[in-house]
């Protein structure tokens, strides 16, 4: 039996598959700025898709060779993989709201959208994309905190969720039983926890209908030669974990090596600091093999929702309209899966913080960068690609001229934001919360952040460096809300 590694961990072949995308993208040739934007006649289209609480570390362009995503790491081989993206808010309201008005904070000024309207493209979205409560709004097919103007036309994806037929579990509460009654779905206090394995083929689920709208729509806008903007939510892997039994059969639960746990890991974290859910409150720490089962579920999910992906981007291709389309692949937030006995998300870890980000755009060759980025940057970025303007209130930087060259840099740090802030820089990570506590990690030495540096003089000089960068991110951005406010009041 294939033995199942944790996803942090690299292979040889993972190695060297890293290797091989930084070799392709060495042989990138690009000027380190362009204050020009694509031509119109090169970029028509735009379609951005957008996965649901998914970790960057799970896919195979960042690593990990466990979990199957061929389609999303198809478009990593042809794109830009951004390998330090971090999303502002840190659970789906928040950070939706955050990148779709490209603010760190509020939801002010013209949408990501709209703004496409007002310039002459179709704009729809299908799915969630601003914030659903999932499973309530897919149940329900309801709009949840979507925003009309944003869209010409906008569709919902309904879907049963935990009350779809098949095998369901309740895992920290070590039930099991396929029977639709009883079940933990919307509002209730253990749906974090819920997998099915369906009996079917996943047609009905919310993510297969959304790749089947997204492609109708596809089809009869470019057969119509109209330039359109696609907004793609998928709700996979959120919870409930739903998919057919067919994608839990690629991840036998007991392969699963769980993620390392080190002795009184919790000690330096400060208590705001702790995610609300753990393995000893939700109850699963009582049931070791049902933590492997929520990775197979995750993982399985994951590779469903990569299934979705790969519909799309194939009709593209099918169609002859790649070379005039953009394509970006995201997602809101990241994940906690028992890392540091941490499930969920809601907190500033690097778990949660990075997301993946990938952008395969026409006249742009492949590469990686690990330049840091902000989901706040999407906005400029796709209004770039797409030759239009950027209204002047929003607060990310365009990411265009990484594209032409991966070393180029927007910014040095990328800010996240709840209960405080986490700040990424190159070698650190510096969280300061509202009450005044602090961490700091050496994310060369200590990914995984299992040692604080805040008390170790060791680190004196680099916590001032980084306290100091908060410091100057913090008011760079009061000062540039006055600017924007005042400037905005004289037009």
């Amino acid at each position: 039996m294939l033995k199942i590694s944790h996803p942090a961990r690299l292979n040889a072949f993972g190695f060297c598959q890293i290797l091989l995308i930084f070799a392709v993208a060495s042989l990138r040739v690009g000027v380190a700025c362009s204050d020009q934007p694509q031509p119109r006649s090169e970029i028509k289209n735009v379609v951005l898709i957008i996965s649901d609480d998914l970790k960057a570390s799970v896919l195979g362009c960042y690593g990990d060779l466990v979990c199957r995503t061929p389609h999303i790491d198809a478009l990593a081989r042809s794109g830009t993989v951004f390998q330090r993206a971090y999303c502002q808010g840190t659970w789906c309201a928040p950070s939706r709201q955050s990148f779709m008005h490209s603010r760190y904070q509020n939801g002010t000024g013209v949408n990501l959208g709209a703004n496409f309207q007002n310039q002459g493209f179709y704009s729809a979205r299908v799915g969630k994309i601003y914030h659903m409560r999932v499973p309530g709004d897919i149940i329900a097919g309801t709009n949840g905190l979507d925003l009309k103007s944003t869209w010409t036309e906008r569709y919902n994806s309904a879907g049963q969720e935990a009350h779809s037929p098949g095998d369901y579990a309740c895992l920290n509460l070590d039930i099991f039983t396929d029977e639709l009654a009883n079940r933990q779905s919307t509002k209730m206090p253990h749906r974090p926890f819920v997998t099915v394995m369906l009996d079917g083929d996943g047609a009905d689920q919310p993510d297969a209908k959304s790749a089947a709208k997204a492609i109708e729509i596809i089809n009869e806008k470019s057969s119509s030669n109209t330039p359109f903007f696609l907004a793609v939510g998928l709700v996979r892997p959120h919870y409930p974990m739903v998919a057919p039994k067919k994608y839990f059969d690629l991840y036998p639960w007991q392969s699963i090596k769980p993620p390392i746990q080190i002795p009184n890991d919790l000690a330096d974290i400060p208590p705001i600091g702790r995610a609300k859910s753990t393995s000893q409150k939700s109850g699963i720490a009582d049931f070791p093999d049902n933590q492997k089962r929520m990775w197979a579920g995750y993982y399985a999910s994951v590779t469903f929702m990569d299934d979705q992906v790969g519909k799309i981007i194939s009709e593209i291709d099918r169609l002859g309209i790649r070379d005039s389309t953009a394509i970006v692949f995201t997602s809101d937030h990241g994940y906690h899966l028992g890392e540091h006995d941490f499930w969920l998300k809601s907190n500033l870890h690097e778990e949660v913080t990075r997301v993946p980000l990938i952008i395969d755009a026409p006249g742009y060759r492949p590469g990686v960068t690990s330049s840091p980025v902000e989901l706040v940057d999407l906005y400029p970025t796709l209004s770039s690609l797409a030759a239009i303007k950027t209204p002047a209130v929003v607060e990310g930087s365009d990411l265009t001229p990484i594209l032409e060259n991966p070393n180029y840099r927007v910014r040095e740090t990328a800010l996240s934001i709840n209960n405080g802030y986490a700040l990424r820089g190159d070698a650190w990570t510096y969280i300061r919360y509202t009450d005044g506590a602090e961490e700091f990690y050496d994310m060369n030495s200590d990914p995984n952040q299992f040692q604080n540096l805040v008390n170790d003089p060791k680190a004196k000089d680099g916590l001032a460096e980084a306290r100091a960068a908060l410091n100057t991110r913090i008011q760079r951005s009061a000062l540039s809300l006055k600017q924007k406010k005042k400037k905005k009041s004289t037009n």
